[in-house]
């Protein structure tokens, strides 16, 4: 099985971050080149334990479906989401944050194997890591950008607070 693992500091509290991690409209934001759209389950808001999103999307000169839930969840500190139909033998997502003084560091740990035997493992060494790296490494500057800026407030609801009594 081959890993990609990537850690991206950010500038924000970890419940946003983590929050615009599983976010599903942040995700179609950060890999719109794709024209990916969610099309079953949760297909806008945040997904949340055993939930699950069908996405379809160009990847590679192909239009693909795939479809993944979340397997684990602990938050604002970890969750997983795997593949349960796709194109790719495997494919496992791990999300970790972790507070450094006031900010974050997310690291995604994304575990996957080709399909097609062989010819997956070729198409691997010469073009997938590389794609699949540089997609994740997007979504996450994406995260970044949102999670540091006002911009959060877009995706991700507002906590209520009580109004003021005025006298």
């Amino acid at each position: 099985m081959n890993k990609i693992e990537l850690s991206t500091f950010i500038e924000a509290p970890i419940e946003r971050c983590f929050d615009l991690a599983r976010s599903i409209d942040l995700h179609k934001i950060s890999v719109q080149q794709t024209q990916e759209v969610a099309i079953g389950g949760v297909t806008s808001g945040l997904i949340g334990p055993n939930q699950k999103v069908l996405w379809q999307a160009t990847h590679l000169g192909f239009r693909q479906t795939l479809e993944t839930q979340v397997s684990k969840f602990t938050r604002p500190f970890f969750f997983t989401d795997e593949m349960v139909n796709g194109v790719f033998k495997t494919m496992i997502h791990d999300h970790f944050f972790y507070v450094m003084n006031k900010d974050t560091v997310m690291i995604d740990h994304f575990y996957y194997e080709a399909p097609l035997g062989l010819i997956g493992e070729a198409a691997d060494i010469i073009f997938l890591k590389r794609y699949l790296t540089k997609l994740l490494t997007q979504r996450n500057e994406t995260i970044k950008q949102y999670a540091e800026s006002g911009k959060w407030m877009e995706i991700l609801p507002v906590p209520i607070t009580e109004p003021s009594i005025v006298c």
